[in-house]
């Protein structure tokens, strides 16, 4: 029977440990107040990004043919990637997709059976 009767010890422990919990979770909201506080504002509605005048933007899609590397003469050293230029792309004349097989996009995993 002495075992099931609240002791008052107990109920002081209980009591103290509330109170810490109440005082952490205030902490918590003062701690997040203050930080907010130091954000600078949200933009105003006349602030906010607007759309150029000529209208959205829209995806441009185009084929593009890549610069020649330069060719070495037979015997030659082999050209070092400083000795290379900016390889400059131009607007290729087809509009056909370039594919490496039929059915297939050439990258990995592009649902294609492979090279067979």
């Amino acid at each position: 029977m002495q075992l099931a009767a609240a002791s008052g010890l107990m109920s002081l422990f209980l009591f103290i440990v509330a109170v810490a919990l109440l005082a952490l979770l205030g902490g918590g909201f003062w701690m997040t107040s203050r930080v907010k506080y130091r954000e600078p504002p949200r933009p105003r509605p006349d602030e906010q990004p607007k759309l150029p005048p000529e209208g959205a933007v829209h995806e441009v899609r185009q084929n593009r043919e890549s610069a020649e590397v330069p060719q070495t003469s037979k015997g030659g050293r082999p050209l070092t990637p400083y000795e290379l230029t900016n390889m400059d792309s131009q607007p290729s004349e087809s509009e056909e997709r370039p594919r490496w097989s039929r059915g297939s996009s050439g990258s990995f995993g592009g649902g294609g059976l492979g090279a067979h």
